[in-house]
């Protein structure tokens, strides 16, 4: 399979779409893509995307359903490791500072406890590991 930066944005938007819904044909793909071009181009870079192995179809009907070969969590997991490999030096502590600052005004005290609460569960098991 091609690393999913290696998508064009209109690949990259039908990934989004498939994701979201879990499984589309050609129609539900076109309805879920902004400025969608046509059917045929469509179904033509539904099936670069099969050939790449990020989907699979099933027959149903006349119609193809496609779904992705990875699921969400692992995708969302390879795209947040290239996020702060390309963006951030390789540095988490510098992702999630950006993240904080541009999320700071929308943060609510019960999230901002859940992140505490998170760091200190890491920091917990980070000690046990050194230990």
């Amino acid at each position: 399979m091609t690393e999913a930066n290696q998508l064009s944005r209109r690949e990259r938007q039908i990934m989004d779409a498939i994701y979201r819904l879990e499984e589309a044909s050609v129609k539900e793909v076109m309805s879920n893509i902004p400025d969608a071009p046509s059917y045929s181009a469509v179904r033509t870079l539904l099936g670069k995307l099969v050939e790449k192995g990020h989907l699979h179809h099933k027959e149903q009907g006349l119609k193809y359903i496609y779904y992705p070969t990875v699921a969400r969590s692992d995708a969302s997991q390879s795209a947040i490791t290239n996020l702060v490999t390309t963006f951030f030096g390789d540095s988490p502590y510098l992702a999630v500072n950006s993240l904080l600052d541009m999320a700071a005004a929308e943060l609510s005290e019960e999230e901002l406890s859940s992140l505490e609460k998170l760091i200190k569960r890491k920091k917990q098991s980070k000690s046990k590991r050194g230990s």
